[in-house]
């Protein structure tokens, strides 16, 4: 397959292919920090390779080393056409780690550090994360979106995204604002998934190549790419963009190896053997 586009909001042609830069500042949220110095070359090296979306958040990051400061001094001026998605909601807690999530009045300091860290007047694509490290629903979320409305209403914020919802969460969420993105783990819920589709939704699932508590199965995968001469992450993040139209792939990593690694997805054909063997 190559890399081909989706119309983020209606506005924003964007690579389906992008990058996510959790993994920049450290590997997890219990991790060291990583050399700034390379974190930016890895931001570099994706925007040579025609990476134009760019998934963050304020909350990635340790110490004195954070993704939105790597992305800023790496890559300001922007080139023209590159959207960057970020996500507000988790505050970290003593350990670091995303453990309590933002009231409705905490949102708008959230969301204006993310301007001042980026370097930017308006933030392209902002997600409301909801749940903190918790699963997806159980929690009404449109008193909180509704304050990202009014911050889009200001010009601050392009298009709207919900992360972590359920499909009762979702359809809160649009009955507030339109939303333009929705970023889960990609099993979460097929139902809202198929909805994403038949609304022209972008559906961007983080962990694409396993992570947190989902792990890849690699058995059908390594025998898929040993045929095809390539590697295991690129015959997932090829699969995955072959689910559905709907779909954005965001990888991260912090080595330029391993991102060089996952674009070459792009140049991946899956056919209709592949993917039948891939599903089993």
């Amino acid at each position: 397959m190559t890399i081909t586009t989706f119309p983020l909001g209606g506005d924003l042609p964007v690579n389906r292919l992008g990058f996510g830069a959790m993994r920049l500042a450290r590997n997890t949220f219990d991790g060291p920090a990583r050399d700034p110095g390379t974190g930016r070359a890895v931001l570099r090296r994706a925007v040579e390779l025609g990476v134009n979306h760019i998934d963050t958040a304020g909350f990635y990051g340790v110490g004195d080393v954070w993704a939105n400061e790597m992305i800023r001094t790496a890559l300001t001026p922007y080139p023209e056409g590159l959207v960057i998605a970020t996500k507000v909601g988790p505050l970290l807690g003593p350990t670091g780690r995303p453990t309590g999530q933002a009231a409705p009045d905490q949102l708008r300091g959230l969301v204006e550090g993310d301007l001042r860290a980026l370097g930017l007047d308006r933030l392209d694509l902002v997600y409301l994360r909801v749940g903190a490290a918790g699963g997806p629903g159980g929690e009404s979320i449109g008193e909180r979106f509704a304050v990202l409305a009014q911050l889009r209403e200001e010009g601050l914020i392009r298009h709207l995204g919900v992360s972590n919802v359920d499909l009762a969460q979702f359809q809160e969420a649009r009955s507030v604002a339109p939303v333009t993105a929705v970023q889960n783990a990609y099993a979460d819920d097929m139902a809202l998934l198929a909805e994403c589709e038949r609304a022209g939704i972008a559906y961007v699932p983080y962990f694409p190549l396993g992570g947190g508590h989902t792990p890849l199965d690699t058995t059908r995968l390594e025998k898929v790419a040993a045929r095809l001469g390539a590697t295991v992450p690129q015959v997932a993040l090829s699969a995955l963009l072959a689910s559905s139209p709907s779909v954005l792939a965001i990888p991260g990593t912090g080595s330029v190896e391993h991102l060089e690694e996952n674009l070459g997805a792009s140049g991946l054909a899956l056919g209709e053997r592949e993917l039948a063997e891939l599903r089993g």
